[in-house]
């Protein structure tokens, strides 16, 4: 045959194949073995969302893909795919497996009879919803032995679109579903038993690493198994809703937990504190993410996670790899479980990308990686804890030598310092000598001082008394002498009525009697028994008063003043004012409100010096210093202020006192009388008394205002014995 003839033939087969192949580049045969066809199907995009399957078919401009495992993005498009399966092999099921559980919803359109049907499945329905329970997505397709169907994939996602398109028989579906199962489950297993045994240390421990650890554990748990589809199968199958939030939610909780682990089991907060602040704005950022999720703004929220999770991740690798320079044994066990875990994640991305194939290997790095990593981190756990021990150890073998040390040193200082007691113990003695005879002098200085106190004090009542009694005393002497007189006269006119007797006759009789009737006019017997009865009046008086005298000093000076008894403190005012009422006299005014209150268990006497005290201080104020614009008065009033405490108030419109005197008013010795007007301890007296019978004593005063002295005291109390201020 012609060489002509030969590269025509040849020519017209190599056109005729290529015109075959071209029509057969979309077409998937299936023989009944698991296919991947993602370059075997034509891909259009639909920008606006709002196409329906007629419009895809009208006018709808597919390109074939040029990639194994189809990847979008983050869009917001609806992506259709079409595709074609040709059925060679013995089975009338056919599995169409988009093995990315991340995509929102998809939905297959077949035409049957000249029908077009449709199957959805979606994350927002319940899982029960779907004709296969599995937690991909997969539809099962009726394709006759030896014939071939064309469908339609309407695919839309609020996340990354990546889709793996595969196509299985019946058994090999249920053979990848039990192998996906049986690597899940270790791998779920192995996060599990490392979560409860670190849990456990923990509360042997109580070291936040641990807790830090578990919770990282626990949540990257939940965002792989999310990621696969597994918590959507098994954990919230009829709250569809959480799948749009959970992808958000637990990658955030499981990136800040590992954060704050990174911070507290290499220190870093200890060792760079900018490190430890981008620590805490990655932690801040991961939760804005959160809310951004919570608001519905989904796609913001993926772009945050997108870029802060690989930040996040490279930045703990760069710190633990500079720390494990410097030699920091924790560091390098970080370093080491790290890079196993983005190793895994860097695989499983590069498997999304394309860059890597879609087989069982890469399917399963993230798992591993992961697994290999809570191992490892596990034991850096454990390490630090014999790391721990070990310098335990060396500090107490340190503390020892230390304390032989020590020892040595403090018999060497024994000795010396025994010396040095002995020295000082001579100097003591004498100087405790010297301190017992100051003592034994301020003593009797004080005892001398408080005598003169109760000398002063007897002087006051001693006047007081001489000066009340001779009042009444000179009132009963003044009528002694015109008694006497009026009592003369009438004396006279009984003994001429006794003269009667000796008349004889009746002229006689009547003589006398007109005698005496004229003796009565002269000696005016009606005037005499007016003021016969005037002066006893005057007498009694005296005497009652000379009498109520006596009684007020008898209450006033109680005898029974160290004994503790049921005293009415009105009393006490009132025989106090009594025996002040000479030096009071006629120019200061008094104003008693003594109330109706319940007798209280007191020490009658001292209490009564209290009271004289603080009255002898205000009619002193008073004299010193007069204004014409005011009347000198002094204010008593008593009152029941609760049922278990009374109240006296003393008060006057004195001069008052300033901050600085009020401040030291019940010091000892402090006085502002003039030299030989005052020792300076009545009021330190007056404080000790009413401390002894747990009472309160506060003083009110301003200058130009008048002081007031505001006593309170408990109706019943635990004796006490009174202190040597007697």
């Amino acid at each position: 045959m012609d060489v002509k003839v030969y590269r025509a033939v040849i020519g017209s087969l190599l056109l005729l194949l290529g015109v075959l192949v071209h029509a057969r580049a979309g077409e998937v045969v299936f023989n009944g073995n698991d296919v991947t066809i993602g370059r075997q199907v034509e891909i259009m995009e639909d920008t606006t969302a709002a196409m329906t399957i007629d419009d895809v078919k009208a006018r709808g401009k597919f390109t074939p893909s040029q990639e194994e495992t189809p990847n979008f993005g983050v869009s917001a498009s609806t992506f259709w795919l079409r595709l074609n399966i040709r059925n060679t092999s013995a089975e009338d099921n056919v599995f169409l497996e988009l093995a990315y559980p991340r995509i929102e919803t998809v939905t297959l359109y077949s035409m049957e009879a000249g029908k077009t049907s449709e199957e959805t499945i979606s994350w927002n329905d319940p899982f029960d919803k779907r004709r296969v329970k599995h937690q991909n997505i997969v539809f099962k397709l009726n394709i006759p032995r030896q014939s071939a169907q064309t469908y339609y994939l309407k695919i839309h996602g609020s996340e990354q679109l990546v889709v793996p398109l595969i196509v299985r028989s019946e058994m090999g579906l249920f053979q990848f579903a039990l192998t996906n199962e049986i690597i899940s489950g270790i791998h779920i297993g192995v996060l599990f038993v490392m979560m409860l045994y670190n849990f456990f240390v923990y509360f042997s421990i109580r070291e936040k690493s641990y807790l830090y650890y578990v919770l990282y554990i626990l949540f990257i748990g939940l965002t792989q198994t999310t990621i696969t589809g597994y918590t959507f199968k098994f954990l919230w199958p009829d709250v569809p809703a959480f799948n749009e939030y959970s992808i958000i939610l637990f990658p955030a909780l499981a990136g800040s937990f590992a954060l704050m682990f990174f911070q507290n089991f290499l220190h870093i907060r200890e060792r760079s504190l900018t490190n430890y602040r981008i620590i805490m704005v990655i932690i801040v950022t991961y939760g804005v993410a959160v809310l951004f999720n919570l608001a519905g703004l989904s796609m913001v929220s993926y772009r945050i996670i997108d870029v802060l999770a690989p930040s996040a991740a490279l930045f703990a690798l760069v710190v633990a790899f500079i720390l494990s320079l410097e030699g920091y044994r924790p560091a390098k066990f970080f370093l080491v479980a790290w890079s196993m875990f983005l190793i895994g994640i860097v695989l499983y991305s590069l498997r999304n990308l394309n860059i890597l194939p879609y087989n069982t290997f890469t399917n399963y790095t993230m798992q591993a990686g992961t697994a290999i990593e809570v191992i490892l981190l596990s034991f850096a756990l454990a390490d630090k804890i014999n790391i721990f021990k070990k310098e335990k150890e060396i500090s107490q073998a340190q503390a020892l030598r230390i304390s032989m040390e020590n020892e040595k040193i403090i018999l060497e200082q024994n000795a010396f310092l025994e010396k040095s007691v002995n020295e000082r113990t001579a100097e003591l003695q004498f100087a405790n000598t010297e301190l017992n005879l100051t003592l034994t002098k301020l003593k009797d200085a004080q005892t001398q001082l408080i005598d003169s106190e109760k000398m002063a004090s007897l002087g006051q009542l001693t006047a007081g008394i001489a000066h009340e009694i001779n009042n009444p005393i000179n009132f009963v002497s003044s009528n002694i002498r015109p008694l006497r007189r009026d009592i003369d006269d009438v004396l006279e006119i009984l003994d001429s009525y006794d003269e009667v007797r000796h008349v004889e006759s009746m002229e006689g009789l009547q003589n006398k009697v007109k005698e005496i009737e004229q003796l009565k006019d002269d000696l005016d017997l009606d005037y005499l028994k007016t003021e016969l009865g005037t002066l006893l009046k005057g007498m009694e008086d005296g005497a009652h008063r000379t009498v109520e005298i006596v009684k007020g000093l008898k209450i006033f000076s109680r005898v029974d003043e160290t004994d503790l008894n049921l005293v009415n403190v009105n009393e006490g005012i009132e025989s106090t004012l009594i025996i002040l009422n000479y030096q009071m006299g006629n120019s200061i005014t008094l104003v008693k409100e003594l109330g109706n209150i319940p007798s209280i268990e007191c020490y009658a006497g001292k209490l009564n010096q209290v009271f004289m005290n603080i009255l002898t201080n205000s009619i002193y104020a008073l004299q010193k210093e007069k204004h014409e614009n005011k009347t000198p008065t002094i204010w008593v009033k008593s009152w029941l202020k609760d049922p278990e405490t009374v109240a006296i108030s003393m008060r006057d419109n004195g001069p008052g006192m300033t901050p600085e005197v009020r401040a030291k008013i019940f010091e000892p010795f402090f006085t502002t009388k003039q030299v030989g007007d005052g020792t300076g301890l009545g009021l330190s007296i007056v404080f000790k008394i009413i401390e002894v019978h747990s009472g309160n004593i506060q003083v009110n005063t301003e200058v130009g205002e008048g002081t007031e002295f505001l006593i309170t005291l408990p109706v019943k109390r635990k004796a006490r014995p009174i202190p040597d201020f007697q």
